[in-house]
């Protein structure tokens, strides 16, 4: 098999070295501060420079190399950069205007699903982990996917009934895949059937693993926004009770 993008798989006893500069990576974090400066926007910086700081984490960090051995850690490589990653600078560009025409609510959640199930097809992710193109493809489809979003739920005109259910559909559609590779009764992604064993897994525990991942920790986020978006609804009418 080709190389894996983020290099080969690390040895449990080398992970902690395995930081990378990659170029793609740095590049993307500087558009991203670039953009918002140009963009005039004063508000959000916090939040910029926590998800840019965070993306640089996902992509430089021994994380990215962990992607390669186990496919839980890719799982939970991706769930971080739609779940914390966009959210944030979803928070950053909140009042930032975009010349690209924004989608209707329901088109963006079925994008997210269409992508996060399209990229987690045995096949597709057998291509997608291999070449910068494929790679950077898959992970930046993701990404701006999530942002997109993020940046409509979190907008102020945004309509509360829309968004609670725009982040609790995507919950439950991302449930229902770490399902699927929770209950699969044999491990589906090739690329990591000899490259769990030297961290104590299984191909079928690391994708059960993977599984538990999706299914709750990466869809905790757009319930706790959910809540809190319900909450905001919710309080003034608790006052006018008063």
């Amino acid at each position: 098999m080709p190389d894996v993008y983020c290099g080969p798989a690390p040895a449990p006893q080398t992970l902690l070295f395995a930081w990378n500069f990659d170029f793609i990576a740095l590049a993307l974090c500087a558009a991203l501060l670039g953009l918002h400066r140009f963009s005039g926007s004063r508000e959000g910086r916090p939040a910029l420079i926590a998800g840019t700081f965070f993306l640089a984490l996902l992509f430089l960090s021994p994380l990215c190399a962990l992607t390669v051995s186990l496919f839980s850690a890719r799982v939970a490589h991706h769930a971080l950069l739609i779940a914390v990653a966009a959210p944030l600078l979803a928070l950053a560009f909140r009042k930032v205007r975009f010349p690209a025409p924004a989608l209707p609510l329901s088109a963006l959640v079925a994008v997210n699903a269409l992508l996060l199930w399209f990229w987690h097809v045995p096949q597709v992710y057998e291509v997608a982990i291999v070449g910068t193109l494929p790679y950077w493809t898959m992970q930046l489809s993701l990404l701006g996917a999530a942002f997109a979003l993020w940046r409509a739920v979190l907008a102020p005109a945004a309509h509360p009934g829309s968004a609670i259910f725009a982040l609790l559909a995507t919950m439950v559609q991302m449930g229902m895949l770490g399902a699927l590779l929770t209950f699969a009764r044999a491990p589906l992604y090739a690329a990591h059937f000899g490259t769990t064993q030297p961290f104590g897994l299984s191909p079928l525990a690391d994708q059960q693993l993977a599984g538990l991942i999706m299914w709750v920790p990466a869809s905790l986020p757009y319930l706790v926004a959910a809540l809190l978006l319900l909450s905001a609804q919710l309080a003034p009418a608790s006052r006018r009770v008063r």
